[in-house]
């Protein structure tokens, strides 16, 4: 325990005074550090952008009460616990929220005219002073812990930052100008669906012919779009090399700080997992930051970070309610005004990223031109062997990351980004506006918005385990929620499909039709194009009956020819070692994607009643017995 002197100096008659001896010296006098402990964390210094408090901490040299005695006898100011003695409501009027989320600093006593200001950055408070203007009332720092700082910042700005989380991306880009407190939208779907159920009274046949149409037009744009990204990644593929571990004392410069959010929903099995996973990354954790973002009314989670010792690098940052909109993105929205990182990264709560991913995220970064703005990493599932359920979800997002999104990269098309596993620069994700907060893909929104203002995305080859969903409910709630939102995403978009044009080109133009609106019909067809498998079966076929044999035995054919194409490009996704064992389960995927006629008519249910409702995916399911730890040896694509 520090044996350093508590400055409790009346804050009536508070000072500010230039420090006299440096805080590494101050530690040292007290005992609290020895000099080769300190000459270790100035050597840290000098490579990664971060205080040496922090660098201390970090490497477990102090605890965070004895840097807060060793700041208050440095800047001679008293210690402010804001836990149990907060700031009063009402000095929310007196600093500028985007003054304390930048300075880390809450107004936290009215004392003879002056504001006291609880900072736990003493050294950037003339800066503060100085950003305030001569107008301003007297101030005075006092010394606070970080996290007692932002939670306070959170309860006293949270109505202002809440409404500016849900609202930050543009009306004209966003859906939540959508009307969904009215009947209009059901009375517009009843209209239509009686439209339909009239034709198919009426004219039966064509009718129904018409359907079979428009299924197999999304069916040629999709399998065209599988075809060119599979010839892609075949012959344009460079041979698949193990990439070296990149320790960050190798790094030829000073590393940035890195922000990671996690968002949590009742999570009550994964807190201990996520931890122990988060623990075995190689960045120094002085410059890495993880925020755990959970919903204010999360009791569930809140309890469960309660029972869990959090390493000083990790810390929570609860959302609060507003207007029942419960969404990642929203949370992720909240959780950036907090992070100090220049490049800030997403995780899900089950994810289990290779241990030096942000060394590549940095390296990457540094390397790569001004228009990469983000890195999109790979998904992988540590419990492909649960079940074939899980098998079958493995086998299906190998096809996609490690086939599909690669050659749809060299193709130059829009990428549509995972929920997980991303990273930012910074400034550009803030000039985007950050997050849709209604959107229920908000990722995949997002990818777009990126391409639409001319920047790149780019496929980082480090890989993030997670959980393949191996439960049929859950997973069809999941798939219902991505294909809802990829029509949403559709929706706003076209808007105004000429400007659309005119930003991306008629290639990505088609490719993003393609992507989005012909994957989401695909799902919701699906019972019309299984009618091919009647005609093959020697029933008479509509389309015989009103275009003719000779058009749908075509039809038939470019059927067949799709659903070959789409168990060998899950073949080639599965060739590697780390897969093999999969391959025998490639030939059942057709029985997996039966269910996901299922998901598209709950999406389209939801899309008329509820677009905006996001449907929280169960993570920690799998019983341990069931979980296969990733292979140490798997590669990435390269």
């Amino acid at each position: 325990m520090s044996n350093l002197r508590l400055h409790l100096s009346d804050p009536r008659v508070a000072r500010r005074e230039t420090p006299k001896r440096p805080l590494g010296r101050y530690l040292v006098e007290a005992g609290i550090i020895g000099s080769n402990d300190l000459v270790h964390a100035l050597d840290l210094q000098r490579r990664i952008d971060a205080p040496l408090g922090e660098i201390l901490i970090a490497e477990g040299l102090a605890d965070r009460e004895d840097i807060l005695i060793a700041l208050s006898e440095q800047h001679s100011a008293q210690i402010a616990d804001l836990d149990r003695d907060p700031p009063q409501d009402h000095l929310a009027k007196r600093l500028p929220v985007t003054l304390c989320l930048q300075f880390r600093a809450v107004p936290w006593l009215e004392v003879g005219g002056a504001l006291l200001i609880a900072t736990s950055r003493p050294h950037e408070f003339d800066a503060l002073r100085l950003a305030l203007g001569d107008r301003a009332a007297p101030i005075l720092p006092v010394i606070a812990e970080e996290q007692q700082v932002k939670r306070q910042i959170s309860r006293l700005y949270g109505p202002e930052l809440a409404y500016k989380a849900a609202t930050r991306v543009p009306g004209h880009v966003s859906c939540r100008s959508w009307d969904i407190s009215g009947h209009g939208r059901v009375l517009w779907a009843l209209a239509i669906l009686s439209v339909i159920l009239t034709a198919l009274i009426l004219a039966p046949l064509w009718t129904f012919t018409i359907a079979v149409l428009w299924a197999f037009v999304t069916l040629v744009m999709t399998a065209v779009l599988k075809a060119a990204a599979l010839y892609a990644q075949i012959t344009q593929k460079t041979p698949e090399t193990p990439l070296p571990f990149i320790p960050h004392q190798s790094l030829p410069y000073r590393l940035p700080r890195v922000s990671i959010i996690v968002p949590l929903l009742r999570e009550k099995e994964i807190a201990g997992a996520l931890i122990s996973r988060l623990s075995k990354l190689t960045y120094p954790k002085s410059q890495l930051e993880i925020m755990l973002a959970l919903e204010e009314g999360d009791a569930v989670t809140r309890d469960t970070l309660a029972r869990t010792d959090l390493p000083p690098w990790i810390s929570v940052i609860e959302v609060p309610e507003a207007n029942r909109l419960t969404t990642k993105p929203r949370a992720l929205n909240f959780a950036l005004d907090f992070c100090q990182g220049s490049i800030i990264g997403v995780w899900d709560a089950e994810d289990a990223p290779e241990p030096d991913q942000i060394e590549r995220v940095v390296s990457r970064f540094q390397r790569a031109p001004s228009n990469v703005v983000c890195l999109q990493g790979i998904l992988d599932y540590y419990n492909a062997p649960a079940n074939w359920l899980s098998r079958c979800f493995t086998i299906e997002y190998a096809a996609w990351w490690r086939v599909l999104l690669p050659g749809v990269a060299r193709l130059g098309l829009v990428i549509p980004l995972g929920g997980t596993t991303l990273f930012f620069r910074r400034d550009i994700l803030e000039k985007l506006s950050g997050w849709d907060a209604h959107n229920v893909t908000e990722d995949a929104d997002l990818g777009v918005r990126l391409a639409r203002r001319g920047y790149v995305t780019e496929l980082l080859p480090t890989v993030t385990y997670e959980e393949a969903n191996c439960r049929l409910w859950p997973w069809v709630r999941q798939r219902s929620r991505w294909l809802k939102g990829f029509l949403i995403t559709w929706c706003v978009h076209m808007r105004n499909p000429g400007q659309l044009k005119a930003e991306l080109g008629w290639v990505r133009f088609l490719g993003l039709q393609t992507m989005l609106l012909a994957t989401f019909s695909q799902f919701t067809c699906a019972p019309l194009l299984w009618s091919f498998w009647l005609a093959l079966a020697g029933v008479t076929h509509p389309v015989a009956l009103t275009l003719g044999k000779p058009v749908l035995w075509t039809m038939v054919g470019v059927f067949i020819l799709a659903e070959t194409l789409n168990l060998a490009l899950s073949l080639v996704a599965v060739s590697g070692k780390e897969h093999r064992h999969l391959m025998k389960w490639v030939f059942t995927m057709p029985f997996y994607f039966a269910f996901g006629a299922l998901a598209a008519a709950k999406a389209l249910y939801e899309f008329v009643v509820s677009p905006f409702f996001w449907d929280k995916t169960q993570h920690g399911v799998t019983p341990a017995s069931d979980l296969s730890p990733p292979p140490p040896d798997a590669l990435p694509p390269a």
